[in-house]
């Protein structure tokens, strides 16, 4: 507390003098409070760990011209479902300031940051999953000349209500080739390098693997990454290496082993035809800020997933998690075309068709694979319909520890009818078929808009093989100007809540959920 009130004062003391000077300082903010009135259930395992639970922020952002600052405040003393032990609490974790000047930004306090792809460094939040792993520190950022960006930060990293006592630094550089280059710009090529380095210091512990033996762990590990992406006309390329130090730790089991990641990405994009191919391989690319963690937290880096990410419900049933502490080969391909209007396959209005394959794997065992079509097509002035099916294998035992080979098949209808400009009706039927597993699975939706203000919507999700449960939903949603108020009730499914390979589990939970957000 004594550290955020020297830092307020100082960011005030700043912001004072820059807005004497630029008489242009705004305020802007946010607030987003999600509350659960739980109710215990024990036919689908949810229950009531307290009267009310709530997950609440207000993010607070200062601008002007040469001076920037914001605080987020929290509030889970009493977490939603999935957000408990180390989540619960309240505070301010996030507060900063940043300053330019010229070709010069510098910011001192909590800060995101991110290095290429990801692969040796990506802080961020992604409130869903419940991950915030910001660097307390500081980062300067320089330009110095036309398509020159130069990075370097140093800090310690977020852990739930803490940060932890290992040190994070690293810098980072990118150069627009284009930008020297003018036969490049003439031929409208843009061509980009970028190279970076990132180091861990974390003193020693005591790990022993037997009574006796003391494992000697490095206290330095060290990361770094080279990459070039190139794009011209339709046409985007992108190739990345990364590579790490020996970095024993509870995820591989404290191997010695050394860490790779390499990724390439190439795609095209014109005249409603859309391409795109990746393959990435990774091996032993955990990478902590705290050696001896588990879960999602205290991650530097990030893999992606090279999977879809999947919007309905059942094709999101078995999502996909990215195996950082072994190994895994990833492949995916989609290609996408817009038959046009008035033609033998577009018809009246045309129609867009899209192709989507995504395999992983290590050393010969399937992790995960699905192969699914979409197409989507405007039957009538007023109707347009979805249709899409997808194969799936999931590989459950890799994923969550045990349960084998999920292999299924989901069949899902989606359609939309405008009844007039202010009053919309969107429908969802999906069937998931597989004898693996809990077995079949049906899901149906309604979603009712009447524009500007309201949303109804109601579904249910129904085990049709093992358990023949109902997972049902109903709410009501209002909006004006910056206001949006959301309220529900339903079951929800105990399962994994994933987004670009990164997962947490969710457990079953029943009651009414209450929603708020503001912008101003």
């Amino acid at each position: 507390m004594r550290v955020l009130t020297t830092f307020l004062f100082v960011v005030g003391g700043c912001l004072a003098v820059f807005g004497q000077q630029d008489q242009g300082v705004t305020l802007h903010g946010t607030v987003q409070s999600d509350v659960l009135l739980p109710q215990t259930d024990s036919a689908i395992g949810a229950e009531k760990t307290g009267d009310v639970l709530t997950n609440t922020y207000v993010d607070l952002q200062l601008q002007s011209q040469y001076v920037d600052a914001g605080v987020r405040m929290e509030y889970l003393e009493h977490p939603l479902p999935g957000f408990e032990r180390d989540f619960a609490g309240w505070g301010v974790p996030h507060f900063w300031v940043k300053g330019r000047l010229g070709c010069a930004e510098l910011t001192a306090g909590t800060f995101y940051e991110q290095f290429g792809s990801g692969f040796i460094l990506r802080t961020y939040e992604e409130r869903s999953l419940g991950i915030d792993n910001s660097l307390l520190g500081g980062r300067l950022v320089l330009k110095p000349t036309k398509g020159v960006t130069v990075k370097a930060l140093s800090g310690r990293q977020r852990r739930y209500w803490s940060w932890n006592k290992g040190l994070v630094s690293g810098a980072d550089a990118e150069v627009a080739l284009n930008e020297w280059l003018p036969a490049l710009a003439k031929s409208g090529t843009e061509l980009t390098l970028g190279a970076s380095w990132v180091n861990k210091y974390e003193a020693q512990e005591d790990i022993f693997v037997d009574a006796t033996h003391r494992l000697n762990l490095p206290e330095f590990v060290n990361a770094w990454d080279v990459r070039a992406t190139l794009n011209n006309g339709p046409w985007s390329l992108l190739a990345e290496y990364a590579q790490k130090t020996q970095d024993p730790s509870f995820d591989n089991q404290y191997s010695y082993d050394r860490g790779t990641a390499a990724l390439f990405s190439g795609s095209y994009s014109k005249r409603g035809l859309s391409l795109l191919l990746q393959a990435k391989r990774s091996e032993n690319m955990s990478f902590r800020s705290r050696r001896s963690m588990i879960g999602t937290s205290s991650f530097i880096n990030h893999l992606p997933a090279f999977t879809q990410d999947h919007t309905y419900a059942l094709a999101a049933l078995y999502p996909y998690a990215t195996q950082l502490a072994g190994g895994e080969w990833a492949w995916q391909a989609e290609a996408g075309y817009n038959f046009k209007r008035k033609t033998a396959l577009g018809g009246k209005y045309g129609m867009n068709v899209k192709v989507n394959f995504s395999h992983v794997r290590w050393e010969g065992t399937t992790f995960y694979q699905d192969l699914d079509v979409q197409l989507s097509r405007k039957l009538t002035k007023d109707f347009r319909l979805t249709l899409m099916y997808m194969n799936q294998r999931y590989n459950k035992t890799v994923v969550e520890g045990e349960g084998g080979m999920v292999r299924s098949n989901i069949f899902i209808a989606d359609g939309k009818y405008q009844f007039s400009p202010k009053v919309t009706l969107r429908t969802e039927l999906q069937y998931l078929a597989t004898a693996d597993d809990q077995g079949d699975w049906a899901y149906g939706l309604a979603e009712l808009s009447l524009a500007p203000h309201w949303m109804l919507t109601a579904s249910d999700m129904y085990n049709v093989g093992e358990t023949h449960l109902h997972y049902y939903q109903g709410g009501v949603a209002f909006s004006t100007g910056a206001h949006r108020l959301q309220l529900g009730y339903g079951r929800t499914r105990a399962g994994y809540n994933c987004s670009g390979g990164v997962c947490r589990y969710v457990p079953a939970s029943k009651g009414v959920t209450l929603s708020y957000n503001y912008n101003f």
